[in-house]
């Protein structure tokens, strides 16, 4: 029953539905009005019209349909607020195979019409309500009038010309333009939905739907899950038609192995190359996707630790993949010792030496983790010394998070010869994922285990994104323990200076907003 809060608007639009329907309808079992004082308001309209349209629909069938082609919208007619206004045709439900054309559809919207001389003047005031919508024009001509344009304006936002605010009014008046709206049937087409309301129109109703990847230069990467996969080739050409620059889609069907850091992939639509270039922080790489590890992800971690280089540091980076921490700390004046087991990785870790102009201040191994620590890692700080006469850092990047924490056992016992004070000693920011209900306390003791002593006081941690449900990436970082590091040393602890990183725990963190999906281009 509608009552006087659904009797807020025109009057005269409810009598006039009432006195054309009345007859044929029975119109007094629809709605019982009843009198009382109104008031205008203008958020009521659209209520009420999608009120009557359901309750015309319920009773009699009959569907409040638009005339074809351009015409006047009287005052009293409203379009219908309603959420599949700019969905694709209900038809497509199911689509396996992309058939572009299977998504034209009409729809009926707003116009406003306006001499041409003044569209550019107007358009700035009417941002609010104008139509945006995927490769359709705000401004068309008008069919009737060679000297006037139609503003195409939001469905959803746009019901009479009551719905112009004040400041919106105010400029039509000046410029003589009358609010009256007209309606005018809009032809959609394929190009005209965005890729998410394609992909909720195919996709089984009530099903997740997947319209974000992961850009690596002209590549989507995305991880299909399974009620998806009888539509992956669907969804990658969708990918690649919706997001220019993208020309491959490829969908992970292996975990990253462990050896090479890599995963076997399928190619759901476009070129097959590979071969891509990424910019990350102001550095170009090159490489070959499917050879070696690059996760756009992890751009802000490399800058992170960047930034805790100063000119003059050393860098080793265990796990150096294709240079992504290299790059930059060479170009920041460090030396840097940078290695990788994947063949691919050091081909191109090399080629990207050379692209970014630093192929001179990086040395370049491609051997196991943990002979790269035991052999030249160990070598170089024998040689650099660990004397109080050192003035600059040295830095191990040990980004492996499935196994990472395993090679810290390479640490023990490296060096022969003197301790030397604690904040001399070499930093390791050590990566590894968590499930554990608490994952900082959990990679600490796990890194603590390995390097046969605990970590709880003398190391931070970092959470890096969340990789899944309920598991995490995480970075902790500390001076390797001179009790570790060096053979035959008895450790007086509590002589010993204490280091300079105080643990910090990360329980606040998980309550602040997830790392977002970034993209490279």
């Amino acid at each position: 029953m509608l009552t006087c809060s659904f009797m807020v608007f025109l009057k005269p639009m409810l009598f006039f539905v009432l006195r054309i329907l009345w007859r044929p309808l029975d119109f007094s079992r629809l709605l019982k009005v009843e009198r009382c004082h109104l008031t205008e308001s203008e958020s009521l309209i659209p209520l009420i019209w999608t009120t009557l349209a359901h309750k015309l629909r319920e009773t009699s069938g009959i569907s409040l349909g638009q005339r074809k082609g351009f015409s006047t919208m009287p005052e009293i007619e409203t379009i219908r607020r309603d959420s599949e206004l700019f969905s694709p045709p209900s038809d497509v439900r199911g689509m396996t195979k992309l058939d572009r054309t299977a998504f034209k559809k009409t729809v009926t919207i707003p116009v406003l019409k306006v001499r041409k001389e003044i569209v550019n003047r107007l358009m700035r005031s009417l941002k609010r309500t104008a139509l945006q919508r995927p490769g359709i024009k705000r401004v068309i001509e008008d069919p009737e009038d060679a000297e006037s344009r139609l503003i195409m304006l939001d469905p959803y936002k746009m019901f009479t010309h009551d719905s112009f605010e004040k400041a919106e009014l105010s400029i039509l008046k000046q410029l003589n333009v009358s609010p009256q709206l007209s309606k005018y049937n809009l032809e959609l087409t394929y190009e005209n939905f965005k890729s998410e309301e394609i992909l909720r129109a195919v996709l089984p109703e009530g099903q997740d739907v997947t319209s974000g990847f992961s850009r690596v230069g002209h590549i989507a990467h995305l991880n299909l899950r399974d009620h998806q996969l009888p539509f992956k080739h669907l969804i990658g050409q969708v990918m690649i038609d919706k997001n220019p620059g993208i020309t491959s889609a490829v969908n992970k069907i292996s975990n990253i192995d462990n050896t090479y850091r890599n995963f076997q992939m399928e190619v759901l639509a476009g070129e097959e190359n590979m071969t891509t270039k990424v910019r990350e922080n102001n550095y170009i790489y090159e490489f070959d996707f499917s050879k070696v590890y690059w996760n756009p992800r992890l751009s802000t971690e490399h800058s992170r630790i960047t930034e805790l280089l100063k000119p003059g540091d050393v860098l080793f980076d265990v796990f150096a993949g294709v240079g992504p921490f290299v790059i930059p700390a060479a170009k920041k004046n460090c030396t840097v010792f940078a290695n990788d087991l994947n063949p691919e990785s050091h081909k191109w870790l090399l080629h990207n030496c050379k692209l970014n102009k630093v192929d001179q201040k990086v040395k370049v191994f491609n051997l196991d983790g943990k002979d790269f620590l035991q052999g030249p890692v160990r070598e170089e700080l024998m040689q650099l010394g660990l004397s109080k006469e050192r003035k600059h850092s040295i830095h191990i990047v040990m980004n492996l998070p499935a196994k990472a924490i395993e090679f810290l056992s390479a640490f023990q016992s490296l060096l022969d010869g003197q301790q030397c004070s604690s904040e001399l000693l070499p930093i390791v920011h050590c990566y590894s994922f968590s499930k554990d209900v608490n994952p900082a306390e959990d990679v600490c003791q796990r890194a603590g285990a390995v390097l046969g002593i605990s970590l709880e006081e003398c190391s931070s941690v970092h959470l890096v994104r969340n990789v899944a449900p309920n598991k995490e990436m995480l970075c902790i970082t500390f001076h390797i323990p001179a009790a570790t590091l060096y053979k035959n040393q008895t450790i007086n602890l509590d002589n010993q200076e204490e280091p300079p990183l105080k643990r910090q725990r990360i329980d606040n963190a998980f309550s602040e907003e997830k790392p977002q999906i970034a993209s490279n281009t």
